[in-house]
């Protein structure tokens, strides 16, 4: 059986496996070598994600995953009094909810490798157009999110990697490294254009291949068909297929 690598967050994650998505790009680097799964759930924030834990990854789960990516954030840092406070989660508790999510994964698997990944800069002026491109005058008039506070929740990911020794990819600073990051990265202010979802996919892929999940150092499930013999095809099958 594949190993299994579990991509966990809000839609960022959900949306990864679009036309371009950096869930669909590791898809394509594991080919025959893991298995990515998809959990993200759109407009989820770490309080909520908290509840899935026990059903989406069971304690007793025969093979839990080897990698889980942890992507939440962009949801905790809506603000209060704005139309998206709903999904608000103070600074401290998006910290400690994550803290929960790392304790609970390596209870599934002391092995599994954690990578957390920071909620992404917010454009404003993108988040307005986009309201705007929705509701028409009806429209929010202040943001609901800011790429201040988006900052703040971006800093206490990865300073909760630095004390627990994880790795993370700070996203929050890297899109804006780059000039004109804001119609670049994001399609609607928030949301990843496919050079956004490039981003995250090499920054991904960059800690994986300094561990043992390095794609191009992982067995195929399978043999490959060039070693396969015409005439005599099971000894291909031997080591890696015993049971056939």
């Amino acid at each position: 059986m594949r190993p299994q690598i579990v991509l966990f967050g809000d839609s960022i994650t959900e949306q990864s496996y679009r036309l371009g998505g950096w869930g669909a790009a590791l898809a394509d680097t594991y080919t025959r070598k893991a298995d990515i799964l998809n959990r993200g759930y759109g407009g989820y924030n770490t309080r909520w994600a908290l509840f899935l834990l026990h059903h989406l990854f069971p304690l007793d789960a025969p093979t839990p995953p080897v990698a889980v990516t942890i992507f939440f954030g962009a949801n905790d840092a809506a603000l209060l009094g704005r139309t998206s406070e709903r999904q608000h989660v103070p600074l401290e508790e998006y910290k400690e909810n994550l803290r929960k999510m790392i304790q609970h994964f390596k209870k599934c698997s002391p092995s599994v490798l954690v990578l957390l990944i920071t909620p992404p800069p917010i454009d404003e002026a993108g988040r307005f157009e986009y309201a705007r491109s929705l509701y028409g005058d009806k429209a929010m008039q202040l943001p609901e999110r800011t790429n201040e506070v988006a900052g703040e929740y971006a800093k206490q990911c990865v300073e909760l990697a630095e004390e627990l020794g994880l790795p993370s990819v700070n996203l929050w600073s890297k899109m804006q490294e780059t000039e004109g990051w804001q119609r670049k990265f994001l399609s609607d202010g928030l949301h990843l254009t496919p050079d956004g979802n490039a981003i995250v996919y090499q920054e991904v892929i960059k800690v994986f291949n300094e561990t043992s999940l390095s794609a191009a150092k992982m067995p195929a499930d399978v043999p490959h068909h060039s070693i396969i013999d015409g005439q005599k095809p099971e000894k291909a099958f031997q080591l890696q297929c015993p049971a056939i």
